[in-house]
């Protein structure tokens, strides 16, 4: 691992010379030096990595050495310096694993990121909103751009429906593992008596496709306009800026309120439904591979649950790979990174796995 992440550094110096040099910002080599640029903007991470795994494994042979030559106390802090840094050497050696795993052309395009209150009534409403909220900081943790498409509100603080974009590096390939059902265990804010229940929110991640990926008939939409709810600016309830499409052949509904004009609200809303129909057609050609997948991540279907939060306990579940986190609070003030790395390397294994399987 350690020599590929070498090669990669060295390719990464490359390009650094290359772009290093002025000409390469002429006009003529313009789409050369944004390639390259976005190149070493993807190789950066993985020669971090490699600066970190090569520095811990320096330190590594030096803890051996005092190992070797000292006795009492001082070989006592070696020892438990050497533990330290082979468990460093066992993380970043996960974190490589992601970063070497093959790209998917979606990794890096912006996400339509949609939620929905499901059973539970009120305390769905609000479980939902606060799963809004998590994504949120996720987002921010990570840099990207986050923006409310639409928004369904209900009394308390809880939401019906959400939908919003999130743009940034490798968006898609990390919340893609985020579809499917969330279920939450805990004593409702309206509940006398101290009963703990059981509600749940669904969650869809789209990867927006280019606009040449698919072609939709206008005959084939019906578009509606309506007022604006709940809050978003001085334009709502003044105006019909918000946007309903319909696209009649599959039933595909989506809406837009939050854009501050009926012609943005339009282009988010056939954004989204472009997503959604390039995830349909997807869809129809996985599902029957994924049927043999132990790993069911990533595919867009919500009917499993994926996820319980089991706030009685401060717990939190993944069911897909069997992982609990005792920290619910900083999970949900959106430090998922840790988890979802673990379901990158699980998926990746179950992949290889499969493949092996065919082959046999």
């Amino acid at each position: 691992m350690l020599d590929k992440l070498r090669e990669l550094k060295q390719r990464y110096l490359e390009v650094q010379g290359l772009l290093s040099d002025p000409a390469m910002y002429s006009e003529a080599n313009r789409d050369r030096q944004r390639s390259m640029a976005k190149e070493a903007k993807q190789l950066e991470p993985m020669v971090l990595v490699h600066d970190k795994l090569a520095n811990t494994l320096g330190n590594i042979d030096t803890a051996r050495e005092m190992i070797d030559i000292t006795e009492g106390a001082e070989r006592d802090a070696a020892q438990s310096e050497l533990q330290g840094f082979l468990a460093d050497v066992q993380r970043l050696e996960e974190e490589a694993k992601v970063l070497l795993m093959p790209r998917d052309p979606r990794d890096d395009k912006p996400v339509i990121l949609e939620i929905r209150a499901g059973t539970g009534g009120e305390e769905a409403a609000l479980f939902a909103a606060e799963l809004l909220d998590m994504y949120r900081r996720y987002a921010e943790s990570n840099k990207w751009q986050f923006s409310l498409v639409d928004l369904s509100e209900m009394d308390k603080g809880g939401i019906k429906e959400a939908v919003a974009e999130i743009e940034g590096d490798g968006a898609f390939s990390r919340l893609r593992w985020e579809s499917g059902t969330h279920r939450v265990q805990r004593v409702p804010v309206t509940e006398t008596q101290g009963r703990i229940h059981t509600s749940a929110a669904t969650v869809a991640v789209l990867s927006l496709p280019d606009a040449e990926e698919i072609n939709i008939d206008s005959k084939d939409l019906k578009i509606d306009f309506y007022r604006s709810s709940g809050a978003g600016g001085q334009h709502v309830n003044k105006t019909s800026s918000a946007v309903r499409i319909t696209h009649l052949p599959s039933g595909v509904v989506v809406a837009s309120q939050d854009q501050r004009s009926q012609h943005q609200n339009k282009d988010k809303c056939m954004q989204v439904l472009m997503a959604k129909l390039v995830e349909n057609e997807e869809n129809k050609r996985t599902d029957a591979a994924a049927a043999d997948r132990k790993l069911q991540v990533g595919s867009g279907d919500r009917s499993e649950k994926i996820r319980t939060y089991n706030y009685p306990q401060n717990r939190i579940t993944d069911h897909r790979i069997n992982k609990s986190i005792y920290d619910i609070p900083g999970v949900m003030a959106g430090n998922l990174g840790d988890l979802i790395t673990e379901l990158m390397i699980a998926a990746e294994a179950d992949a290889m796995a499969s493949v092996g399987g065919e082959d046999a």
